[in-house]
């Protein structure tokens, strides 16, 4: 039996109901894929995820800790990690990413911060894998493993390698520096479903952290696939400051809460930048490379804000000299 067939016998076993049928909802960046499940007159998603790629287990145990803290994900109503199959309850088909515009995004950014914080004060972070040092150097270095030796076909000097890594180094204790939150890891317009209760509806959260306070909210400012004016993004991130201190009687200045959200978003974007290309040339899913343009123009952005990261922007403006043409943020 062939692997949608096998789903589809198992979600009509799972829902008591052999006319269930299913169609095709989303793939992502990972090896899973989604299904819509139709079943009397009612829907669910049925997460396909192959076990010799992908664990189920983080999905459940998120999936809880985010309904329990009050927060709208997916909640999982039958699973078989043998399998490999969820059958999930249904957020319904409107992305943020499909309906944001200048009109409405700070209406729905609203939603989504305040999510974002309950998420920061209410998840219980038992057994959630740390942010630490190995894991976010990993994530760095496909910026030159990817973008740099794959997608330029480009071979470092030594020296140039060395400014690379003296960059990772700064990023790295930026992010171990700031206060240890829960971290979605990938909160941003895709992953977010608008919904008339409990909005934004939270989905891909299995890879959970407990990492920088900033992370999710340079995700969802500085999105990889849509850009908002640089003033606004701005005025977020210090209301979310402010709401922060408030609610941990802390007193981050503002300075320093907009460091540590430039440097973790260009933290973000190095990784995200090899991720693009490793989807495109080992993964075969192409789409994700009309992306690259406006996370290099955030990171070259950044660069030229600090000056520990000229280095950086020289080098990359050596190797792909059309970013500096093509960036005019």
């Amino acid at each position: 039996m062939d692997r949608q067939k096998e789903l589809l016998a198992w979600t009509q076993e799972a829902l008591h109901d052999t006319d269930c049928y299913i169609k095709s909802a989303s793939s992502d960046a990972s090896f899973r894929s989604y299904w819509r499940a139709f079943s009397k007159g009612q829907t669910y998603i049925v997460m396909d995820a192959p076990i010799e790629h992908e664990d189920c287990s983080p999905f459940i145990n998120i999936s809880k800790k985010l309904s329990d803290a009050g927060l709208n994900a997916p909640l999982v109503i039958k699973h078989n990690l043998e399998l490999g199959f969820l059958l999930l309850s249904d957020l319904g088909t409107v992305q943020y990413l499909s309906i944001l515009n200048k009109q409405n995004f700070k209406v729905l950014y609203k939603d989504a911060l305040t999510a974002l914080h309950r998420m920061q004060q209410n998840i219980n972070t038992t057994d959630i894998p740390s942010y630490d040092y190995d894991l976010l150097l990993s994530e760095l270095e496909l910026f030159e493993q990817w973008f740099v030796n794959i997608h330029l076909d480009v071979k470092l000097s030594e020296k140039q390698q060395e400014t690379i890594q003296n960059c990772n180094q700064i990023l790295i204790q930026n992010a171990l520096v700031q206060p240890q939150v829960f971290v979605h890891r990938d909160y941003h317009s895709r992953n977010l479903m608008k919904v008339k209760e409990k909005n934004p509806g939270i989905l891909d959260f299995q890879d959970a952290v407990i990492g920088a306070v900033t992370y999710d909210l340079v995700s969802l400012l500085k999105d990889c696939y849509i850009q908002w004016d640089e003033q606004a993004v701005n005025q977020m991130v210090d209301d979310f400051r402010q709401q922060f201190n408030k609610l941990n009687a802390t007193k981050y200045s503002n300075q320093q809460w907009q460091k540590w959200f430039d440097l973790m978003g260009l933290q973000r974007h190095l990784k995200v930048v090899g991720i693009f290309c490793r989807l495109n040339y080992r993964d075969h899913k192409p789409n994700y490379l009309k992306d690259l343009n406006l996370t290099l123009c955030y990171i070259k952005s950044t660069c030229e804000k600090y000056p520990d990261f000229i280095p950086l922007l020289e080098l990359i403006n050596e190797i792909s000299p059309s970013m500096d043409t093509l960036c005019k943020l």
